[in-house]
């Protein structure tokens, strides 16, 4: 099992490119499905989910190429007579349960494992299924396994409500959304998620044929069609990936450009680090000197005004020139006029300040960029409150900043952070994918070592994450479990 050993102590600097967005291109993935004809996406992520998905859409008569040009997926549903998503791939990964409406519509029948909860909190489905039902479906629950067959005639349009006791369901919105696209009339969903990827599968749909309205609000309209065809299409990058670098620029005080970096998606994340203290500058394509630079020693305990920085071994360098280009995939054209794939530049104030924030969902704070927000609120002058909406349990990471030095009090769905002058390394253990970020940047502003442990979290989401931090200066490395716990023994010698 795989582990990073974090040095902490190192500025960021430079420029990485934003990926892909890992959930908008699941659903996107399962919506070859839905046709016989060949579906190509462009700049999908190269991590554990997708390969899971990948093995599963092989599972169900779904051919891919992958390692094509830009990142490309090229798939085509070839043997329809397969519908059954064993449990053995589906407990690896909940966008699973993304097939079953695209199997329904198209083959009138899906056979889907039940995915389960996760550390993160509990996930049912019920809204999927009571989505699918609505729209005629025969559903049915047996030994761990969904069951759902389409009426003799097929499909047949109805509004439908997904709005749940925590907010809309974004997968939900997406199942129900694909199988209204082949069935018969007319589908409203009532209270459907506003997420951005949800936006991407409407529009990969509707290049697909489908008549689809109203994608990012809470009321999409889709007008059914006897078939849809093939497609080639690019994924919006990732706006978590995005906010989890904009927050790793802040955490260690570094001067970071993110290109294809969806800003009109990450609006409520921008507001809040604005007010914590973090700039997110959009770049347009005339070239930009930097004019200022910052020392920095460990966290936000070291810096120097002046037109250099200093890195953690107090070597002085000057801060060079930025040279702006594209955020997409080709680097010469310009994307300046494009919200969702903009250059963008991340720096932050000699002092963070304290914010109360609340997750919700989309335009709301995401929750999937909570764990990284607390790490970043250790370090800021005063107390800084969080609540979640989403998933009131997502808290683990707490225990494991705590180790590190934090100051922390959880009640109920609430922490308080009162911000520390550092953090301390120190062995921590990774619950799941975001709270495995966030400890990776508590590490990064750390004093001495820390040992993230069950890395494997980090690899469903984030693409080579260590060797894109290396590049932009932070001393991490991926080494195996037995070695780390020789780097443990070490730090505490």
């Amino acid at each position: 099992m795989d582990t990073f050993v974090i040095e902490g102590g190192h500025r960021l600097f430079g420029r990485v490119r934003i990926n892909g967005s890992k959930n908008a291109a699941l659903p996107m993935l399962a919506a070859a499905l839905l046709t016989d004809q060949p579906v190509t996406l462009r700049d999908v992520p190269s991590l554990a989910d997708i390969r899971n998905m990948l093995k599963l859409l092989g599972e169900l008569g779904c051919t891919s190429e992958a390692g094509l040009v830009d990142g490309a997926v090229r798939l085509q549903s070839t043997d329809e007579s397969l519908s059954h998503a064993r449990y053995e791939i589906v407990k690896t990964m909940r966008a699973s349960i993304c097939t079953l409406g695209p199997m329904l519509a198209r083959r009138g029948y899906a056979r889907v494992s039940m995915p389960g909860g996760c550390a993160i909190g509990d996930r049912p489905v019920d809204l999927h299924l009571r989505g699918l039902a609505a729209l005629g479906a025969q559903v049915t629950l047996t030994a761990g396994d969904i069951y759902v067959k389409a009426p003799p005639g097929g499909l047949v349009g109805a509004t439908v409500f997904l709005g749940g006791s925590f907010g809309s369901t974004v997968l939900g919105t997406a199942n129900v959304m694909s199988a209204a696209t082949l069935a018969k009339g007319t589908t409203i969903i009532e209270s459907a998620a506003c997420e951005p990827e949800i936006v991407d599968l409407a529009n990969l749909l509707n290049a697909m044929g489908a008549k689809i309205t109203g994608a990012g609000s809470p009321r999409i309209t889709i007008q059914g069609v006897e078939e849809l065809h093939g497609a080639d299409y690019t994924v919006i990058p990732d706006r978590i990936e995005a906010g989890t670098f904009m927050m790793a620029a802040a955490i260690t005080n570094g001067d970071l450009t993110l290109d294809n970096c969806p800003m009109d998606a990450l609006l409520s994340v921008t507001y809040t680090l604005a007010a914590c203290g973090v700039h997110v500058q959009p770049l347009t394509s005339l070239p930009v000197t930097s004019t200022n630079g910052f020392g920095h020693g460990n966290g936000h305990n070291g810096h120097a005004n002046g037109n250099g920085y200093a890195n953690g071994n107090g070597v002085r360098h000057r801060t060079p020139a930025l040279t702006i280009t594209s955020g997409s995939s080709d680097p010469f054209r310009n994307t300046d006029n494009d919200p969702m794939r903009r250059s963008v530049r991340v720096t932050c104030d000699r002092v963070l300040r304290p914010v109360e924030v609340t997750t919700q969902p989309h335009p709301g704070f995401p929750t999937d960029l909570q764990a990284q927000l607390a790490a970043l609120l250790t370090l800021a002058d005063g107390n800084s409150v969080i609540t979640e909406r989403i998933f009131p349990d997502r808290f683990l990471h707490v225990a494991e900043l705590l180790r590190m030095g934090a100051k922390v009090i959880r009640q109920g769905s609430t922490i308080v952070i009162s911000g520390v002058r550092g953090l301390v390394g120190a062995p921590v253990m990774a619950s799941d994918l975001r709270a495995s970020a966030g400890l990776v940047l508590a590490g990064m502003a750390a004093q001495g070592t820390t040992v993230v442990n069950r890395v494997y979290h980090l690899d469903r989401g984030y693409e080579r994450m260590e060797d894109r931090l290396r590049s932009l200066g932070a001393c991490i490395e991926r080494v195996d479990e037995k070695v780390a716990m020789g780097a443990e023994a070490v730090g505490a010698s």
